[in-house]
């Protein structure tokens, strides 16, 4: 299937912009505004971080990435950046890697990623199913005016089920911008750049009333996602207590890409 593409506005965005790169690997960069989150300007979505990451455990070379695991460990400042990465098990056919992200102002690991990085083949034995929509099948629905611009501005969103203010299960077409200026980004940052958005396009629960904060990001990719577009078919389950759980099923224009979840921290505002 040949894709058609539309103009598409966010190609003059971009989430990030290199900085400098040491000859030991760890590459610095810049911030730009929309990376922010929808609750602040100073925050960052957790998307661009989590394809950011993915870029650094690309730098390793060689393979697909099957599973990829981000640990928040707190909110990633909309500031200058640092990536470092290192091979923590090599092997001939799957290796794991392991990336650590930097808020270079207070010199501490705001995200760490772990990836399981598998050989390149087409001979597996599984044939995707098209989904029966596509992003040309979707509704545009303007972002609450309470909330910040910034990744949800950047990011083209087309609603097949629910919209970010519709309590319930969600299936949306994503298209987001690049991921570093001046460098087209990779099948996988585009993948990462979605899947995290998953807890708010299943929203269970008021946003004015309470918090569904995500602590980690679990992906297990079955194949890079081909084209633009990615769909996310996302729902949240919610435990008695602190504890839920946003899980999607994401795809693109040719079939399942990769299944994600998030371990969700719930309170009461």
């Amino acid at each position: 299937m040949i894709e058609k593409s539309t103009p598409d506005p966010s190609h003059d965005r971009a989430f990030y912009r290199l900085r400098d790169r040491s000859a030991a690997g760890r590459e610095t960069v810049d911030t730009l505004p929309w990376a922010a989150g929808p609750w602040s300007p100073e925050a960052q979505h957790g998307g661009p971080p989590a394809a950011l990451l993915g870029r650094a455990v690309e730098s390793v070379g060689g393979g697909v990435v099957g599973r990829f695991t981000m640990e928040l460990h707190g909110p990633v400042p909309v500031g200058p950046l640092a990536t470092s990465t290192t091979v923590l098990r090599p092997g001939r056919s799957v290796q794991l890697v392991g990336a650590e992200l930097y808020d270079v102002g207070r010199d501490r690991v705001v995200a760490s990623a772990r990836a399981w990085v598998f050989p390149a083949s087409e001979a597996g034995p599984a044939r995707p199913t098209p989904p029966v929509h596509g992003p040309e099948d979707g509704k545009v629905h303007p972002r609450p005016t309470a909330w910040h611009g910034g990744y949800l501005d950047a990011v083209e969103w087309r609603w097949v089920v629910g919209s970010v203010e519709e309590a319930g299960p969600g299936v949306v077409w994503m298209r987001p911008p690049d991921l570093v200026e001046g460098e087209p980004i990779t099948p996988l940052q585009r993948l990462l750049a979605c899947v995290d958005s998953a807890s708010g396009v299943s929203a269970a629960l008021d946003v004015r009333r309470w918090t569904f904060l995500n602590t980690e990001l679990t992906v297990h990719v079955l194949r890079p996602p081909v084209g633009e577009w990615v769909c996310l078919d996302a729902e949240t389950t919610l435990g008695p207590g602190s504890v839920g759980v946003a899980t999607a099923a994401v795809h693109d224009r040719r079939g399942l890409v990769a299944r994600s979840s998030q371990a969700l921290l719930v309170a009461p505002r």
